[in-house]
């Protein structure tokens, strides 16, 4: 069975216009979740937390898509 994991994460924005962080080092990290649904949910959660300041900005990884497991692996995944 292939695991669908999603990470959601989010942080103040530089500009409410771009996906750049003020500080990385702040980036608030909600979790990973085993499906879309439950992502979404605790996205809408921190979204609604944070409505009121326009440069917070939250979002879904899909981090299912990072990694074909069917693809050999790469030259550095192979060193580790």
């Amino acid at each position: 069975m292939t695991q669908r994991l999603h990470l959601v994460f989010g942080g103040e924005l530089v500009d409410p216009q771009s996906n750049a962080f003020r500080d990385v080092s702040e980036i608030d990290i909600i979790g990973i979740f085993p499906n879309y649904a439950a992502a979404y949910d605790a996205w809408k959660g921190a979204a609604h937390r944070t409505v009121d300041n326009a440069h917070m900005r939250y979002f879904i990884a899909h981090l299912h898509r990072l990694r074909d497991e069917e693809r050999e692996a790469s030259s550095t995944e192979e060193l580790g």
